[in-house]
């Protein structure tokens, strides 16, 4: 239990110091095992762990879903993603922050990525809702809050990242996450009409579109939700495994890009160089986590906390509250791939232990660390509005998205209230 804490000890310092969090982890747990077990034994650990991590088949799913969604994004299809929600839905009281959450949750099942689609939405829908007089406090907190939604829905890199620490079904993962991210966009949109009960003036209701032009304004998407559909319904059905929905969904990318003239050769190999750069980036994060994983297993600290917790009586309900105190905590210091990789390998064994599904229990953690997303002070999808809305008061952003936590918090009671949320949709497939 001491060499444990040792080690998270030197996790933060060496974190808040500046050390990026892959090499902090990696210089905590290769020194835990030698302080442990000697050196030698140490560093085979640590060779071994990247070797067998950067061989395994099921890492190539990340690559492919990074490159996925860079080719969307250079397919600029995000404006008539964002014009298609808005002609169903921006009639409504707010009509654009409800369209801002749908046409967020379209591009997040494609772009896999909550920053790049706070970034890329942010850039889409400021311009109308201002231009409509909508009030940037609700606006900013739409736009921010719409991105975490890439976090939950397929494909989601965090997921895959779970996954792998935790040897869980990544298909088995993202067919879990159908029923929890509608009710989370539900909830959103939700959160929308409660606030502009409160205060009317937030957001005015938009312009009813003929029926006709509603369906004309889908033209510029079909093909975006046709490659959604095949690609995860083939995934949905067992026709691919996620790393063959994961090639299958960049080459369709690649193609739709193409077919809309917005893809140049030189655009290829900018996405080509971005995914490898981003991909070693992860690979790094994954290789520290792993070998701190192995560390903190040698300590004997999961164990113990099984042995503490089922001594103490807590039900399976008192961890997961115990567990969702912590990640309220460590999610407003720390950024969310690094609480995951810190928590999951731990967290994961302990409520296993205690009857918990593993691919129930990976729902939970990932709408967990998505709220850390949006709280102060290290909410990233409110630094990068903020990067790109520079005259916008951060604290505005903040009240902004407080109503958007609140619905996530309740989205996280409903599913430790009722697991089958996360679990029905397995019995579909």
């Amino acid at each position: 239990m001491t060499a444990a804490i040792v080690g998270f000890a030197a996790v933060f310092l060496l974190a808040f110091a500046g050390v990026p969090l892959a090499f902090a982890m990696l210089l905590a747990g290769v020194g835990g095992y030698a302080a442990l077990r000697g050196v030698d034994p140490a560093l085979h650990m640590l060779g071994q762990v990247v070797v067998d991590a950067s061989t395994n088949y099921g890492m190539s799913v990340l690559p492919m879903f990074i490159l996925m969604g860079l080719f969307v994004h250079k397919a600029d299809i995000s404006g008539e993603l964002y014009d298609a929600a808005n002609a169903w839905l921006g009639h409504l009281k707010g009509g654009l922050a409800h369209a801002t959450l749908a046409a967020c949750s379209l591009f997040a099942a494609i772009s896999g990525s909550s920053i790049a689609t706070a970034a890329t939405m942010t850039k889409v829908a400021m311009p109308p809702m201002r231009r409509l007089g909508y009030h940037d406090r609700l606006s900013t907190g739409a736009v921010a809050s719409g991105g975490v939604l890439g976090v939950l829905i397929p494909p989601s890199v965090p997921l895959v990242i779970f996954g792998l620490l935790t040897e869980t079904d990544i298909r088995q993962l993202f067919i879990a996450t159908i029923v929890p991210g509608l009710l989370l966009l539900a909830l959103f949109l939700g959160a929308v009409w409660v606030t502009l009960l409160l205060n009317p003036e937030l957001g005015p209701r938009g312009q009813r579109l003929p029926l006709r032009q509603r369906f004309l304004a889908l033209k510029g998407v079909w093909s975006t939700i046709v490659l959604f559909g095949f690609v995860m319904g083939g995934l949905y059905g067992g026709v691919f495994t996620a790393t063959e929905c994961a090639g299958m969904g960049a080459t369709g990318a690649l193609l739709i890009a193409l077919a809309r003239r917005k893809l140049t050769l030189q655009g290829v190999l900018s996405c080509l160089h971005e995914t490898a750069a981003t991909t070693a980036m992860i690979f790094a994060i994954v290789f520290g986590a792993l070998v701190f994983a192995n560390f903190i297993t040698l300590s004997g600290l999961t164990f113990q906390l099984v042995e503490w917790i089922q001594n103490s009586g807590l039900s399976l309900v008192g961890v997961l509250l115990a567990m969702v105190f912590i990640y309220l905590v460590l999610g407003a210091l720390m950024e969310a791939m690094g609480l995951l990789l810190l928590t999951a390998p731990i967290f994961t064994a302990v409520a296993v232990e205690m009857g918990a599904s593993p691919i129930w229990f990976g729902i939970f953690v990932v709408m967990m660390i998505e709220i850390g997303m949006l709280t102060p002070p290290v909410g990233m999808n409110v630094f990068t509005v903020k990067t790109l809305l520079p005259e916008v008061k951060l604290s505005t952003i903040f009240q902004g998205v407080m109503p958007f936590v609140i619905a996530n918090l309740i989205a996280v009671g409903l599913l430790i209230a009722w697991p089958q949320i996360a679990l029905v949709s397995l019995g579909w497939f």
